[in-house]
């Protein structure tokens, strides 16, 4: 079994990037681990030149990240760890199945639409062959299992798709060169909101500090903001019912409730009545109590180039070894002499 998973990198990373993504990444490489099963976790920058970028920005978010992932649980040693930048195979492969996959596929691609808006024509060609290069990073190791949110199923489809066009044209069926990889559909990703607006997600495009719990705050920092966190006047409600019409309220619970592991109901059993005069300080405690660690290893890492480059080179050679194979027997089922 291999999991193969990836993501940009970006800088300033906070609560909402911790407990929306990088906290399943760390759940999965416990959990499939454990069964005996490769993950790898890859730092999707090659992806990210499809869109306007600052070279130097891109090169600091990609060491940010893998500090990020690392703090927050992700083991080098048990999982590989890379950037697509050092696995040139990443590309070889996009282009061996630039051949297999079709324009109308493409053009179908919701993302594509969406990102690229009215201006298709001013769009880079590298945004709209963003789904072949997906399908490459994750058949390329022969992965059996990929997780998915809903924003992706579209392009995982695609990728079976390209796999099983590629083998039915160039590979014979007891010997195909490409695994279908079927999706794992994760837990739902915890949905963190703006501190000073519960109807706007955390972000770090948000001009105000105060919006966000980052993950260098150290603890006066967290819990000056958690008590400056924008709520109502109304006391907190005896069941999540009561949430309903309040999101500042129901962010502030939600995130104890992430963050502590428990229900919703349980804790409004527990505050429910009281004002958050008593609730926010609750939370700013908890919240420093789980993030204080991850915050101490991600300032020191983040500043720690050697180490970063390490981990990223050390991982980039596993890759390359587990991909060698399919982008030998790729190139062979095409008739490309080497």
């Amino acid at each position: 079994m291999r999991i193969v998973s990836g993501i940009q990198p970006t800088g300033n990373l906070h609560l909402g990037n911790y407990l929306g993504a990088i906290r399943n990444w760390v759940a999965m490489q416990d959990e499939w681990t454990a069964k005996g099963a490769t993950c790898l976790y890859f730092l999707a920058d090659l992806h990210a030149i499809s869109m306007p970028h600052v070279p130097a920005d891109l090169a600091a978010n990609t060491r940010e990240m893998v500090a990020a992932l690392v703090a927050c649980g992700i083991d080098p040693d048990r999982s590989v760890l890379f950037n697509q930048a050092q696995v040139p195979a990443h590309v070889e492969l996009q282009w061996l199945l630039n051949g297999t996959a079709r324009m109308g596929w493409l053009n179908r691609m919701t993302q594509w639409k969406d990102k690229a808006g009215k201006n298709r024509e001013g769009a880079s060609v590298a945004l709209f062959t963003y789904p072949v290069l997906q399908a490459a990073d994750v058949l390329l190791y022969q992965a059996t299992h990929v997780p998915v949110g809903e924003d992706q199923k579209q392009h995982l489809e695609l990728a079976r798709d390209v796999a099983q066009k590629f083998n039915n044209d160039f590979a014979s069926e007891a010997a195909p060169v490409f695994t279908l990889p079927d999706p794992i559909i994760p837990p739902q990703a915890a949905r963190i909101m703006s501190l000073r607006d519960g109807n706007a997600k955390m972000s770090k495009s948000d001009p105000s500090d105060q919006s966000r719990i980052n993950l260098t705050d150290d603890a006066d920092t967290i819990m000056q903001k958690v008590k400056k966190a924008r709520t109502d006047p109304e006391p907190l409600p005896s069941e999540a019912a009561g949430l309903e019409g309040r999101a500042e309220a129901r962010n502030l619970v939600g995130i104890y409730a992430v963050m502590s592991g428990r229900d919703v109901d349980s804790i409004l059993a527990e505050f429910g009545g009281q004002g958050f005069g008593a609730f926010k300080p609750a939370l700013g405690e908890l919240l420093v109590e789980r993030l204080a660690p991850i915050a101490a290893r991600y300032r020191d890492l983040r500043e720690d180039h050697t180490t970063l480059d390490a981990i990223l080179a050390t991982g980039a050679q596993k890759a390359r070894t587990l991909a060698q194979p399919t982008l030998d027997a790729a190139y062979a089922a095409l008739g490309l002499v080497r």
